[in-house]
């Protein structure tokens, strides 16, 4: 300090290192108190990842196991939509089956069905405009008689 300026006055070395002493024990309490606090936090934060962690794991193994559910019960559904189509098929032939049985029947017992009694009185509807005065028709019980008989 001899080269400095004579117009700045020397600092007092004592004077400022008693408060400073004073403040340092406090400073060192604080500190203390910030480490253990920080400590606790880490540890809380550890804590909670941990936490977080083992929660996504739980939450990971009940998607899979919902996922895996669904799965089976598509399955499922889809096998017993596939039966149902089935046995609708199934029933459709059956009718169907049933259905000429019946219209065999009444044409053996020399009667018709309502459909063909339907199509036979457009076709009579239809001669008899186009007949002339020579001309006969022959009668839809003729034409049982003669479907019969066939």
């Amino acid at each position: 300090m001899a080269n400095s300026d004579s117009s700045t006055p020397p600092l007092p070395v004592s004077a400022p290192l008693a408060p400073k002493k004073e403040n340092i024990t406090p400073i060192g309490s604080k500190i203390a108190e910030l480490n253990e606090s920080r400590a606790e936090l880490l540890n809380r934060i550890q804590g909670l990842k941990q936490d977080l962690q083992n929660w996504r794991s739980k939450l990971d193994t009940q998607v899979k196991i919902y996922r895996d559910e669904l799965t089976e019960l598509k399955k499922t559904l889809n096998v017993e939509v596939e039966q149902l189509r089935s046995e609708f098929q199934e029933l459709r032939n059956t009718l169907h089956q049933q259905q000429e049985d019946v219209t065999t029947s009444l044409r053996n017992l020399g009667l018709q069905d309502v459909s063909e009694d339907a199509k036979d009185a457009k076709d009579a509807h239809n001669n008899k405009g186009e007949e002339k005065d020579g001309e006969v028709n022959t009668s839809p019980v003729e034409n049982n008689g003669k479907e019969a008989e066939n």
